[in-house]
Order: C-alpha cells, then structure tokens, then sequence
C-alpha cells in the first residue's frame, strides 16, 4: 500500500470534516464536544494555510486516509518558534503507516519552515497509540495535566509531549 503525501486541497475539506467527525463523537483526542461542519473545517484550513502552517493529506488509493497540520503553540511572541501538531487518520487505514508518514512529512515540512520545536497535545495516556508514535520519532513526556478536560461524562488526563525541530534550541533561529 503506497501512502501519497501532498498538501491539502478545498476538495479534501468532506473527507478530513468526516475523520474528524468520529473523533469528537467517539473520542477523546479532541476535546471538541460539537462536531463543526465543513465550513467551519474549511475556515480553519485556511487559517492554518493562510499563516504559512503546513497541513498535509495522506492519500491511499485515491482516498484521503487521514490529515495532519501544525500550529500555533502559544499567541505570544517569544512561541513563535514552536508548533503544534495534530494528526487524524481514518479508522479505515489506522495500523496502516499513515500516522507514521503524515508525521515524518509534517515534522519535514516544519523543519523546513524554521520551527524549533513541536508540541503534541495527546487526549489522554490511554491513546497509546498515538503516544507510541510520537515516541517512535523522537517526542519525551513532558507532562500529563490531571483533569484538563471534561467529555463523555468524565474528567480527562491530557498527555504533553515535544521534540526538537532542527537545532532546537542549541542555536538561535535564522529569523529572530
């Protein structure tokens, strides 16, 4: 199975709408309780888009099997090197490495931009998956937030973890 990796399109905004979907119905990854509908998804692309983010999409078979973007860390300043990233992928093709290479594309991609650390906001310590994931390239446990967030009747741990981008932070970055 080839996984293609490219930049999102406005006529990938009904599938990503339908990942993420099942992930605020059905999950706790997002602590969404609403689910928006594509043009809330659609306004959110391009924000991200807009503000020289990169969001990609893994295709399979001519199929959008699942998404990945960066962030904004933090609004003040002094963040401006460090992002955030989200991953989804379509329960269809999890197990699959489209999570894998979303990641490492997503990781390049920002990298390239100049970003000196990423940021992963992980649901809960029991979304080992995704923990194992970001482990396999490289994020530590930061930190897990007790009771952060409440959904589905019950109060949620939420994993932090990060990795450095590029130099991190042993050199100041070309743009300050």
């Amino acid at each position: 199975m080839a996984v293609l990796i490219r930049d999102v399109s406005e006529a990938d905004i009904a599938a990503i709408t339908a990942i993420y979907a099942v992930e605020v119905t059905d999950f706790v990854n997002t602590y969404e309780y609403d689910i928006p509908d594509a043009a809330e998804m659609q306004r959110r692309m391009q924000d991200i888009v807009a503000r020289g983010f990169p969001y990609l999409v893994a295709e399979v078979d001519g199929e959008v099997a699942g998404y990945a973007y960066a962030n904004t860390y933090r609004t003040r300043v002094a963040y401006q090197w460090t992002v955030e990233n989200s991953v989804y992928v379509d329960a269809r093709f999890q197990g699959q490495r489209v999570g894998t290479t979303l990641l490492q594309a997503l990781i390049d991609a920002c990298t390239a931009r100049g970003y000196r650390q990423m940021v992963a906001v992980i649901g809960e310590p029991t979304n080992t998956a995704s923990i194992k994931l970001h482990e396999r390239f490289g994020f530590h446990l930061v930190g897990v937030f007790q009771g952060l967030g409440r959904k589905h009747g019950r109060w949620l741990d939420t994993v932090q973890m990060q990795r450095a981008l590029g130099d991190g932070a042993d050199s100041a970055p070309t743009n300050e």
